[in-house]
């Protein structure tokens, strides 16, 4: 979605690229959208992306090669007190007990610590106090990196992969856990997976990279209501008025996903809202438009 400047900006990014080699290719190239505050974010891109290097970027970790880079109208530093960083790898360092984690965490965020909240995440894990990281499964890890992030009360959360190496039964008590936590404090998460499935029941805004650029950024729901599946009796000749994301063969019809120029459609067209995960794969594997789609282009 494009918004005009303002402070309801999480995460901004006017024209970023980066690159991690002088004579390199660039990861993410001239990235430029709006993530508002209070929205939970699905970032989601084939791999290689530039996902997790976004990331690092909104997390200080990095900096852009050129273009700016916001965090609630600010630059982004290590460290900060508003981002709670999730990263793939899971960093925890593997000689410390989860007790020892925990007091690490508070000792390092101070006031805003929520001994409370990192607690039931560990507890309904069943981890020890005792217990020593590096004993961990990843699935235990994960968890224990997710209680480090909740716990901080962060009002921006970067999640890279958080559910990753967890049980069906631990990716749905973890999410609805998040989702609950962002419910009581407004935080905004951004958060990566490659289920887009998961993501539709549980966010509200898109990222969508592909080659390190930006293809769809908006709300989900106006992203999908600017978007038509339609099957039409004939060849793809007829969609010639419309803009065509994908379009294929069914039976002695065509089936397509388009952004309508006009309505309504034609009688002897079935239509229907495409779900995330359609829209998604859709625009994936297309080539990529001169310009991402905004809230402003799907009026």
């Amino acid at each position: 979605m494009s918004y005009p400047p303002g402070s309801d900006a999480a995460l901004r990014a006017e024209g970023v690229s980066k690159r991690y080699r002088r004579r390199g290719p660039d990861v993410l190239t001239d990235c430029t959208f709006h993530i508002p505050a209070g929205v939970v974010c699905a970032l989601v891109g084939p791999n290689g992306a530039g996902k997790s290097t976004l990331m690092e970027l909104a997390a200080g970790l990095q900096r852009p090669t050129r273009g700016a880079l916001t965090v609630s109208g600010g630059a982004p530093r290590a460290g900060h007190p508003d981002v709670a960083y999730l990263a793939q790898h899971r960093p925890l360092l593997p000689r410390f007990t989860v007790a020892e984690t925990l007091r690490l965490g508070a000792h390092l965020n101070g006031a805003a610590w929520d001994t409370d909240l990192a607690e039931r995440v560990l507890d309904a894990g069943g981890l020890h106090p005792k217990d020593r990281i590096g004993d961990l499964s990843g699935g235990e890890r994960t968890r224990m990196a997710l209680a480090l992030a909740l716990g901080k009360r962060a009002s921006l959360l970067l999640l890279d992969e958080p559910m990753a190496d967890l049980d069906v039964l631990a990716r749905q008590e973890l999410m609805g856990l998040l989702l609950a936590h962002v419910a009581d404090t407004g935080s905004t998460v951004v958060m990566s997976s490659h289920i887009i499935s998961e993501l539709a029941n549980a966010c509200d805004h898109l990222l969508l990279l592909d080659g390190g650029t930006v293809r769809l950024c908006g709300d989900i729901d106006d992203l999908t209501a600017s978007h038509t599946v339609v099957t039409l009796p004939g060849d793809a000749q007829r969609l010639a008025d419309h803009t065509v994301i994908e379009s294929r063969p069914v039976g002695r019809g065509t089936s397509a996903l388009i952004r309508p120029s006009t309505q309504p459609l034609p009688a002897d067209w079935q239509t229907r809202t495409p779900s995330l995960e359609e829209l998604v794969l859709a625009h994936l594997t297309t080539p990529a438009p001169s310009a991402p789609l905004t809230k402003d282009l799907a009026a």
